[in-house]
């Protein structure tokens, strides 16, 4: 197998660019030979060698791609091949390909790594990571799977790394006992490899992660009218997976981005009206573990600034607002946003502290029309949680009993809690409605965060883009361990789960966190807070959001 570097190291290239191999539709696992990258294509059986400079592919199995189609795991060991297709686990001599059934599994084997003469198969459909002697080939013993999904592995000295696709999750586990050391959140979704590579130079160990799915994109159909059309091709490429671990504050931080985000309001009323003394308060980015505010200016109009519940609001005054007058307004940020997931067991909360009197009177209450003295709101609280005691366990049936109840659906107005429960349809602003009112009348302290998403596209680099609707999702507070991030909606998929918890304890880089606990934008006129019954603020002006990523963010 011949591998020609140009002068830059597999570490210096990869840890610059996402590779693309070329032909490649969906890459599956991905494996280091020294300093040369090999990958298997599972949908056409191509074991490619792959040059990260180039992104050129060269087929190493010519002679045997039947033997290698759907093959999904990978792993090497000194001069021998790994491999998981259907049931069974193989391995191979490299410089033969000649593949040699090792063990057969009940259910699919996902993915395979090798340490010595142990070997690990994952295997979603039993829930399990088995681990084989490989002289005796018999199993040793088996680990619970830490995710829902399908798991793809690589070992390295003490630690099997596992990563799950449905997760969008990599876990660091002790490789002896199988259990969780901490987690990463994977930049991108739908990871299927996992691989290290070692710098022959500093001793270094890098992670880089495959993924495979499919993107829509319009294409331009001359035989169609219209033109064009909208369809679906592959994708699939590898990146760094860049992790830096906090073990005192229990949680990692993985790849990151620059961004720009723009929040101007265009002063566009539906009906022409008079506000005298106008303030229009537009709360700014937050500084948190994950995001950093390192520049903030106003656009349009300037704007002070005042701290409201610790969190940095934007005050644009006006003498008044007349019939006919236009303005555009708001403000210009630049953000640095990584992933951040937090390793926290119930175990860990068993002996925690009585929640502060501050918190209890703040965020156990119904402030915000959350119906938590409906009838339906308090049965629901009860059964979400059943005789459960753990503050943890509390917050895991609680999310897992509103999405038992409810799916999601996208509406111009957001109801209460006991509507959206009688409905069992909800938008992310309904979700975080329930989840607030069964969590604070179970005695756990929680708020809403939001308000918007980055377009998903962190390799659109210098490109305007902007999002199609807002978003909220909400923190909970745990004693000793602060505010804890968890998403409205977006682990609610399948039908009656086992759910996936990528975004319990967790936030990919794309998240943007704005006004912690209040509300985003008021006005007030001549002191007096407008409400809807006056006029919402949707009837005044049209906002314009508008995101830029600027680069992504050098590794830790």
């Amino acid at each position: 197998m011949s591998f020609v570097l140009p002068s830059m190291t597999v570490s210096q290239m990869l840890g610059q660019k996402t590779i693309r191999p070329l032909s490649a539709a969906a890459l599956g696992g991905i494996a280091f030979i020294k300093d040369t990258l090999i990958g298997i294509d599972t949908a056409k059986g191509h074991l490619l060698e792959i040059d990260p400079s180039s992104d050129n592919s060269k087929i190493l199995n010519p002679h045997q791609v039947r033997e290698f189609s759907e093959v999904t795991g990978l792993a090497v060991w000194e001069d021998t091949l790994w491999v998981t297709r259907g049931n069974s686990v193989y391995l191979c001599k490299l410089a033969s390909l000649g593949l040699e059934h090792f063990a057969t599994l009940p259910y699919p084997a996902d993915g395979v790594a090798v340490w010595e003469s142990t070997v690990y198969v994952s295997c979603q459909r039993l829930g399990s990571i088995l681990v084989f002697d490989g002289d005796t080939r018999k199993e040793i013993t088996r680990f619970y799977a830490p995710g829902v999904g399908v798991e793809n592995l690589v070992v390295s000295q003490e630690t099997l790394w596992v990563c799950d696709r449905t997760e969008q999750t990599v876990y660091s586990l002790d490789r002896a006992t199988g259990e969780i050391q901490f987690t990463i959140l994977t930049p991108f979704a739908s990871p299927t490899g996992i691989a290290i590579h070692r710098d022959s130079e500093s001793g270094q160990e890098n992670l880089y992660i495959a993924y495979a799915d499919e993107e829509p994109y319009i294409r331009d159909n001359p035989n169609a009218d219209p033109n064009h059309e909208l369809t679906y091709r592959d994708r699939t490429f590898i990146h760094p997976l860049h992790y830096h671990y906090q073990p005192d504050q229990r949680y990692a931080l993985s790849n990151g981005y620059l961004i720009e985000m723009s929040y101007a309001e265009e002063i566009s009323p539906l009906e022409e009206v008079y506000l005298p003394e106008l303030e229009w308060r537009i709360a700014l980015p937050s500084d948190t573990e994950r995001q950093k505010l390192k520049h903030v200016e106003a656009i349009g109009v300037p704007f002070t600034e005042e701290v409201i519940d610790g969190q940095r609001v934007a005050v644009f005054k006006f003498d008044a607002l007349t019939p006919g007058e236009r303005h555009i307004f708001g403000w210009k940020a630049l953000l640095e946003v990584r992933g951040i997931k937090y390793r926290i067991t119930p175990r860990d909360v068993e002996d925690i502290t009585e929640i502060p009197a501050e918190l209890q009177a703040r965020y156990l209450v119904d402030d915000d029309d959350l119906a938590m003295d409906s009838t339906i709101v308090r049965r629901a609280a009860r059964d979400a949680i059943g005789s459960e005691t753990n503050l943890l366990r509390k917050m895991y049936s609680i999310r897992n009993y509103v999405y038992d109840e409810l799916s999601y659906g996208i509406k111009p107005y957001i109801d209460t809690p006991d509507v959206v429960l009688e409905r069992g349809v909800g938008s992310c602003g309904e979700y975080v409605g329930v989840l607030l009112a069964l969590c604070r009348l179970n005695g756990i302290p929680c708020r809403t965060v939001g308000r918007y998403k980055c377009p998903q596209h962190g390799e659109l680099h210098g490109v305007p883009l902007q999002p199609d609707f807002n978003h909220v999702w909400l923190e909970f507070y745990i004693p000793g361990f602060g505010w804890l991030p968890m998403e409205s909606n977006p682990d609610d998929v399948g039908e009656d789960g086992p759910y996936p918890t990528r975004f319990f304890m967790g936030l990919c880089w794309y998240h943007i966190e704005i006004g912690k606990g209040i509300t985003f934008e008021t006005v007030t006129s001549q002191g007096a807070r407008l409400t809807k019954e006056d006029i919402a603020i949707g009837d005044l002006a049209i906002n314009h959001i508008r995101f830029t990523i600027l680069k992504e963010l050098p590794p830790f």
